[in-house]
Order: C-alpha cells, then structure tokens, then sequence
C-alpha cells in the first residue's frame, strides 16, 4: 500500500527542520551561499523521508508552492517560493517566506484542532443532557 502524499504543512515543516541552522549560519562575514534568503534545498535527500520520488518534490515545490504562495509587489516583481538557480545554488527556496507559509499553516490546523474538539466536547455534554433529561 502506498505512503499518503505529505501535506504542505509536513513538507515545509521538514525543510524548516533541516536548513534553520544553515540558514541562520549565513552572514556578510560568513558566506556559505548566493544569497542570504535562497537556501539550497537537497530534493534527493527529502524524497526517501516521504518514501517518494525526488521529482514528485520537486514538481510540488516548483509548480504547487510557487503558483500557491508565489505572489507579485505592487512594482510588478514577482516573490517565488522556489527557483531552480539562484547565483550558484540550485533548488532553492525563499526561507523567510517558507517560514511564514508554514506559521499560518501551523495556526490553520491548531485552529481546527481547537474548534473540533470544542465541537466534540460540546457533542459528548448534549448527549449527556438527552440521557439525563430521559432518565431522570
């Protein structure tokens, strides 16, 4: 049987895991790449995480995420989420919107998480005052 596809949230939320340090390692005195927000992201090595193929990542990094949460300024400059090259890195991601992307993912589902339950909890004490009202 195969694997589920992972949800945005869990792709993001692995790449955040895996690249906050090098991002964070990056400085003027301290080049370790292009540019400061473009970090290099490895595909081969996220793809066997999922139990998937390497160009299902990319293709959902490079078509989904940039056409999703991709946008343009005011100017007429595009934000993408993803480029295949930038300077001399290959595969690479805009960090800082990455993480913001997956902020309001992780407030999304902590979000309905919150209101399911409340909406159990709220389930479970009608059904405790029918059988009350019944019984008594």
């Amino acid at each position: 049987m195969a694997r589920a596809i992972p949800t945005d949230e869990t792709l993001l939320n692995e790449i955040y895991r895996r690249y906050l340090r090098a991002f964070s390692d990056h400085s003027e005195d301290n080049k370790i790449r292009s540019n400061k927000i473009w970090m290099p992201v490895d595909i081969d090595s996220l793809a066997p995480k999922f139990h998937c193929d390497p160009d299902l990542i990319f293709g959902r990094l490079y078509y989904h995420f940039n056409g999703k949460y991709g946008s343009s300024t005011g100017d007429g400059d595009n934000v993408s989420f993803f480029n295949i090259r930038v300077g001399q890195d290959h595969h690479v991601v805009n960090f800082p919107l990455l993480a913001s992307v997956l902020a309001d993912l992780q407030d999304s589902r902590k979000r309905f998480v919150i209101s399911s339950r409340l909406a159990a909890l709220s389930l479970v004490i009608s059904s405790i005052s029918i059988i009350l009202a019944i019984y008594l």
